[in-house]
């Protein structure tokens, strides 16, 4: 092996020792520690119970709307901003994700029970003017034949300049 090559390839070496090692250190192999498992497990039974006494307090705060402006948001923001803050923190009191499945189905029948008649009426769909729809028609109509013409007069005219 002559001096060139064995100089190749101890830079080849050390470029790739080099690399390795830049690369260890920029993934954090050695210092990364697992998080420590969760002690505690959800007690579902007492998030039951929790989320049945925010749903209590809901209620009451419910009865002073008007039932008429149930459907209007506006009316009872605050309210119902409460009894989702209610919940998200009982669930983390009692060590459970959130949302979660039992939070979700209680929140679900609590729509059901003051929201189930808040459905918006569909909207009916009208077909524009006559006027319109032949302006709308038309105009892709003539802008595709008047491309035509273009590309016919175009071509007849690079046969004369050719």
């Amino acid at each position: 092996m002559d001096l060139r090559e064995s100089a190749v390839l101890k830079l080849f070496m050390v470029v790739f020792v080099a690399n390795v090692s830049m690369m260890r250190d920029l993934t954090g192999a050695d210092s990364v520690t697992p998080p420590p498992p969760h002690r505690w497990m959800c007690n579902e039974s007492r998030l039951q119970w929790e989320v049945e006494v925010c749903g209590d307090d809901f209620k009451r705060n419910m009865d002073h709307v008007d039932p008429k402006f149930w459907c209007n948001l506006t009316h009872f923001i605050s309210e119902y901003n409460l009894f989702s803050l209610c919940t998200e923190t009982k669930s983390k009191g009692v060590e459970c994700y959130w949302p979660n499945p039992l939070v979700e189905s209680y929140i679900i029948r609590i729509h059901k029970t003051f929201f189930s008649n808040c459905t918006n009426k569909p909207m009916e769909l009208v077909d524009p003017p006559n006027e319109t729809l032949t302006l709308l028609i038309l105009i892709p109509v003539f802008l595709t034949l008047a491309m035509i013409a273009v590309v016919v007069w175009c071509s007849k005219r690079s046969d004369l300049l050719a």
